[in-house]
């Protein structure tokens, strides 16, 4: 029967721990309720910070510019609930995505003392990573700005200041989708708006004056069809990854399955939890507040 210390130095070197093999998933830096898990990248925090703006933008210059100043009370009424309860979900999204650990393995918990706690059969061998001392399941990689290793990483993503990995991915999902539909939404409403003023000479079109009118409206369309561009692209590379039980690493890197896939409905199912239902485009589904406000007095869970 091997040893201790070679089956350590097997750990070092070689493969394997499937995603649901036992280990131990609390942070060794406290428990993760009493964490807040925040990354804190320069280049991650300013991306994140321009996106809220962008999205802040937007709504002002539908809300004050195109829908106040109508003459339709209901159009603004309806308009402007519908526009401004997608921006809330899309910036909820945004927050959950960055604000959830995406699946972050332990750090330095491969210890000569756990191995043993383990017990290995003889031969078995699993993974340790290098970078962060911890052992590594089977579909993680490590995150070079995380500075962990990340089980079923996707990518890491600066916009939302994070990694996308197995517990936040249904988030970026979302926050991907409700982007998409603003961004829709606002060019619609662009287009009515502009049709608006020039059938009516730009004559009480908006209270403010037309070449500043024009100004934020052209500023809102290029902002729109870049953002739709990009999240819609998004939007559909992870449903096709989801449904195909692929991450954009293992895709990219053309890796062999070693897992059994859960395809189409069983991977949505695995990612958005349950049977379809509107939970699925909730991202206030699961969402605690109370532990939230505890974890804020606990300090982040890691500053990078």
């Amino acid at each position: 029967m091997q040893s201790s210390s070679h089956r350590f130095r097997d750990v070092e070197h070689h493969p394997l721990l499937n995603e649901n093999d036992g280990y131990d998933s609390t942070p060794c830096e406290g428990e993760l309720s009493d964490k807040v898990w925040f990354i804190r990248d320069g280049c991650g925090m300013v991306c994140a910070v321009i996106t809220w703006l962008l999205v802040v933008y937007a709504d002002f210059v539908v809300t004050f510019v195109m829908l106040l100043p109508s003459r339709d009370f209901w159009y603004s009424v309806i308009n402007g609930t519908l526009f401004n309860c997608l921006a809330v979900l899309a910036l909820t999204s945004h927050l959950r995505t960055m604000l959830t650990d995406p699946g972050a393995v332990p750090k330095g918990n491969a210890t000569k003392e756990y191995m043993e706690s383990l017990q290995l059969k003889p031969g078995e061998v699993i993974y340790k990573c290098p970078k962060c001392c911890s052992i590594k399941p089977e579909r993680a990689h490590h995150c070079s700005i995380c500075k962990r290793c990340i089980r079923k990483m996707d990518h890491h993503c600066p916009w939302v200041n994070n990694c996308v990995g197995e517990k936040n991915q249904r988030f970026f999902v979302l926050f991907t989708m409700y982007i998409a539909l603003i961004s829709t939404y606002a060019l619609i409403l662009c287009g009515l708006q502009l049709f608006t003023c020039v059938k009516g000479q730009w004559t009480a079109c908006s209270s403010f004056s037309p070449p500043v009118t024009v100004i934020l409206m052209i500023f809102l369309c290029l902002e729109g069809f870049l953002f739709l561009t990009f999240t819609a692209v998004m939007f559909g590379t992870q449903i096709h990854s989801i449904c195909n039980d692929e991450t954009e690493i293992e895709r990219l890197k053309s890796e062999k399955p070693t897992w059994e896939r859960r395809l189409r409905w069983d991977g949505m199912r695995s990612v958005f939890g349950g049977q379809p239902s509107f939970l699925w485009i909730n991202p206030f589904a699961g969402l605690q507040v109370r532990r939230f406000l505890r974890a804020r007095k606990g300090g982040t869970e890691f500053s990078v």
